[in-house]
């Protein structure tokens, strides 16, 4: 199954992916866009966890991290990943993966570009339309061949 994974920077650096709630597109989450095929589908899922990220931002502790949003896209196996019930905080395809996720099971990082920092900067402080600003942001694809220069370039970047 393809989660997509709320993360941040210091993620990128880290030997795994640690368990979390992540977003896939599971058949609560067809069920939510009966007009959406596959594509749109995991386009959906991968927005809702870029919109976790600004969260993962927001937490006591992550000031130091850079103002992008990041999203792992991973394949786990199916008994890795449990689906949240929806209620009116919990959206469709949400999921929890249960154990780490190595990195060769990323299929690929979706990373905000420098240019979105000071709308995410501002988002993760509770500005809503920052938040809606930062949600139309386009991530840009990274292959995870990318990762080591992509953590070394985040982690660089000033706050």
């Amino acid at each position: 199954m393809r989660v997509y994974l709320p993360a941040t920077a210091r993620d990128l650096a880290a030997p795994r992916i640690s368990p979390r709630t992540g977003h896939a597109v599971t058949p609560t989450l067809a069920g939510a866009f009966p007009e959406e095929d596959q594509e749109g589908l995991e386009v959906s899922a991968s927005l809702c966890a870029a919109d976790a990220s600004v969260m993962l931002l927001a937490v006591p502790g992550a000031e130091a991290e850079v103002d992008r949003r990041v999203v792992i896209a991973a394949d786990v196996e199916d008994t890795q990943v449990w689906e949240v019930p929806v209620t009116g905080e919990v959206l469709p395809g949400t999921v929890e993966v249960t154990e780490p996720v190595e990195w060769d099971a990323v299929a690929a990082l979706l990373v905000d570009e420098a240019d979105a920092e000071s709308d995410v900067r501002a988002a993760r402080t509770g500005d809503e339309a920052a938040f809606e600003r930062a949600a139309d942001a386009d991530l840009l694809w990274y292959d995870i061949s990318e990762r080591s220069v992509l953590a070394q370039e985040l982690a660089a970047s000033p706050r």
